[in-house]
């Protein structure tokens, strides 16, 4: 392996972070230190060796900055300090040395596209001091006359009202999220010296919250109905000076530090111009293949409804004009969107699926992310009702709903919650098998998932055939072989609904991944296609097939080979 990784450095364009395989952390929901139900930063420093165990290279670290929390974090009332409930810099210190001394990389969440309402500069915005008085979108108006009727994305007018200052103010988020106005000099000037100070803490990059809202058109024009999304979201993502402000923003990125942007509404053109463009990012997290399974309106009834075909089409087009020309986050979950089991999985057969999906998505090009639980397979839980429900978006969302007439009650809108709900995702970790899943000794913030006696890390580590066993060899697999790390990407049977089978080539090596994504067996038949003297790497079955052409694969069923 050696002579083949010299070999192939005269060609490729290698950088750590290409190589690299993160876990993000949701900190309220890791593991808590002290009892009080909430996950801390000294309860990750006790979880660093599980970690080093797994094999990953880079912990993302969501939100842990002061922050009122009115969205978990994501609010920031104060960039350079760590929430009390979180424990302070000391803690984030040690944490950091802990990962560097296991030779992992430690990256920040960066969320500058608004801050709390709370911010110190927001205060002293709403009373119009000085240089501060510009520092976000204000509009005069009458007190119920908004400027425009753009809509927020976690649901309502995306303006509010304030009568210290007597106008409007602008959040594309929740109300208590005034968004920045980057058409300000100083406020760029403000974002940098954050990002410069957290630099000089020793972190090694950042993962940019939001950065396709940060352009606002001046003179707001009004939404346009025909237009996807909430109502005038096409003017505040993607706006005229996006690229500008992120080309600046790329000035005070150091050299060797990852930094991967997160945009919604972005597509594949969208990603790959945007990382091609300048040195503020190295990839892009871009959600066109999330979009598979979502339904156009909360109270559809197809929610889930997805075909393979169609989500192969959607990655294959990522890796031919993303990954390869450019690069792309690999990704099908996050503390946003619902666990992959149950999203695109089989919950029944949470094991196989697991591994199945897991196997597709670190053998494809690109960097995978990881969300905290996923290597064990962790599932959805369910909603008996909106006061069971923490996520600021859809209490938002199905709030207004309501408000409006457009649903009589929950149950209504039961199907889309239980589906997409962010609170999927922010569950507790599932560590042991007692009664608050080895989080807590409390009482959890969020309640735990009832099946976290049967799947948690501590059961998960004592078997040998687990998915957190599977995902480990996938890391060990991809971090030995550069072929799935800058191969080239070539998919077999788009068409079939039950394989997702595809090659990865570099220098003549060539590996062959064949996932049978289905609950039945199938047999894999491509046409003109040979895989002579295959060499089985890694599968997630007993007896795989040694020949895989023409063979009959289990249902979920997942193999690598070289050929």
């Amino acid at each position: 392996m050696t002579q083949q990784r010299q070999a192939q450095d005269s060609r490729i364009d290698r950088e750590w972070w290409k190589e690299a395989v993160v876990y993000q952390i949701y900190p309220r929901s890791f593991n808590d230190s002290d009892g009080d139900g909430v996950g801390d930063i000294p309860g990750i420093t006790d979880r660093v060796d599980y970690l080093d165990e797994l094999g990953v290279d880079v912990v993302w670290l969501s939100p842990v900055y002061d922050s009122p929390d009115h969205d978990n974090g994501y609010d920031i009332r104060d960039y350079r300090a760590i929430n009390d409930e979180f424990g302070d810099m000391a803690d984030w210190e040690r944490l950091r040395d802990e990962l560097h001394d296991r030779d992992m990389k430690l990256i920040m969440d960066l969320v500058v596209n608004h801050t709390s309402n709370e911010h110190e500069w927001f205060q002293r915005s709403r009373r119009g001091e000085g240089e501060y008085a510009d520092y976000y979108h204000w509009v005069e108006g009458e007190p119920d006359e908004p400027p425009n009727d753009w809509q927020s994305l976690f649901g309502g007018s995306a303006w509010s009202y304030d009568d210290e200052r007597e106008a409007w103010y602008l959040h594309v988020f929740n109300e208590n999220q005034p968004d920045l106005n980057w058409r300000n000099p100083e406020v760029r000037e403000a974002v940098k010296e954050i990002v410069t100070w957290w630099v000089d803490q020793g972190i090694d990059g950042f993962r940019m919250d939001a950065i396709s809202h940060l352009s606002k058109p001046e003179g707001y024009p009004a939404g346009d109905p025909d237009e996807p999304g909430p109502l005038g979201s096409e003017h505040y993502t993607f706006g005229p000076r996006l690229g500008e402000y992120l080309d600046e923003l790329g000035e005070v990125v150091p050299e060797g530090a990852m930094s991967a942007g997160e945009m919604g509404g972005a597509d594949a053109d969208d990603a790959r111009e945007f990382v091609r463009r300048g040195d503020c990012l190295d990839m892009v997290f871009h959600f066109d293949h999330l979009d598979v399974d979502q339904a156009d309106d909360w109270t559809d009834d197809n929610w889930g409804e997805w075909s393979l075909p169609e989500f192969k089409e959607l990655m294959t087009r990522n890796q031919r004009e993303v990954a390869e020309p450019a690069w792309d986050a690999l990704f099908l979950g996050n503390h946003d969107h619902p666990r992959i089991v149950s999203r695109f999985g089989d919950e029944s057969q949470r094991r196989r699926s697991a591994t199945c999906i897991a196997t597709f998505l670190l053998t494809m090009r690109g960097t995978p992310y990881l969300y905290q639980g996923q290597e064990l397979g962790m599932t959805n839980t369910e909603f008996e009702g909106l006061s069971a429900i923490d996520d600021a978006m859809t209490v938002g969302i199905v709030e207004d709903m309501l408000d409006a007439g457009a649903v009589d009650d929950f149950d209504d809108v039961r199907e889309a919650v239980n589906y997409r709900s962010r609170d999927h995702a922010r569950t507790p970790m599932q560590w042991t098998d007692d009664d608050g899943a080895g989080f807590t000794d409390g009482e959890p913030w969020l309640p735990v998932n009832d099946n976290h006696t049967e799947v948690n890390a501590a059961a998960a580590r004592d078997d040998d055939e687990s998915v957190f066993h599977h995902y480990r060899r996938l890391i060990d697999l991809r971090s030995e072989d550069p072929v799935f790390v800058y191969g080239d990407y070539e998919p077999l049977v788009p068409d079939d609904e039950q394989f997702y089978a595809f090659t990865r080539e570099l220098d003549g090596e060539r590996r062959l991944v064949v996932c049978n994504w289905s609950d039945e067996p199938a047999t894999f038949a491509p046409a003109d296609f040979t895989a002579d003297d295959a060499e089985l790497l890694l599968t997630n079955c007993d007896d795989a097939p040694t020949d895989p052409v023409g063979a009959t694969f289990r249902p979920f069923e997942a193999v690598v080979y070289a050929y």
